[in-house]
């Protein structure tokens, strides 16, 4: 046995021996063998290297964005199944929210909502000691106007004037309170009364267009994420 295994190796050992000298067309078996796996090998790794690992990659980004369309379908469907229903919750919030609009004044109406304010304050005994309207700020679908306004007088008489601006036929709010008593007894409260109005129709285009470029720079800036 040990002597066929001596045998076999020398053989195979003879047919590797001066293979410079002969092209490889005319060496024995066993090389040119050991050799196809070998150049198989190399053009299997060159070959999913700069080939087919791009291949791969592209195949993973195309099964990732299938699986995200399959998620947007999904919500699409379920949209266009509830679309009844969404189209007369949209008319509900239409509703309410012009309901909201009746409350606020327009521009041309704000002189009369600070003018019935300051009436509010007089009517109950009070004294103005402050009443400064601040800068408009304008919001997405109104415009807010503070008011730094101080009035003195008694506890009950500041207490009706807090529930006449709850009561005033356009929403008017007082923020920030402070609530100090003189020496003589009498309270001073000094407030920020904050009124709204709804936007006039260059300034809700200005809004709309700002809106827009949000919603672009959000949009671009998912794209660059991905």
């Amino acid at each position: 046995m040990n002597k066929d295994f001596t045998s076999m190796g020398g053989s195979l050992s003879a047919q590797f021996q001066n293979l410079g000298d002969r092209p490889p067309g005319q060496w024995p078996i066993v090389p040119r063998i050991l050799c196809g796996i070998a150049v198989v090998a190399a053009v299997v790794t060159a070959g999913y290297f700069f080939y087919w690992s791009t291949q791969f990659e592209e195949y993973d980004a195309l099964a990732a964005k299938e699986l995200t369309l399959q998620e947007e379908y999904k919500t699409k469907v379920a949209l266009a199944i509830n679309l009844d229903a969404l189209i007369a919750q949209k008319a509900q919030v239409d509703q309410y929210v012009e309901r909201l609009q009746k409350q606020l004044p327009s521009k041309a109406e704000m002189a009369a909502l600070l003018s019935d304010i300051n009436q509010a304050g007089v009517g109950r005994g009070l004294s103005f000691d402050l009443f400064r309207p601040g800068q408009v700020v304008v919001r997405d679908y109104y415009a807010e106007l503070p008011i730094d306004i101080r009035v003195t007088g008694t506890y009950h008489d500041i207490g009706a004037f807090a529930s006449d601006m709850a009561n005033l036929p356009r929403i008017v709010t007082l923020n920030n309170m402070s609530l100090t008593a003189n020496k003589d007894g009498v309270l001073a409260l000094e407030a920020v009364a904050k009124t709204f109005r709804y936007l006039d129709p260059e300034e809700a285009n200005a809004q709309r267009k700002v809106r827009a470029d949000r919603e672009k720079q959000a949009k671009a800036g998912k794209g660059a994420a991905k």
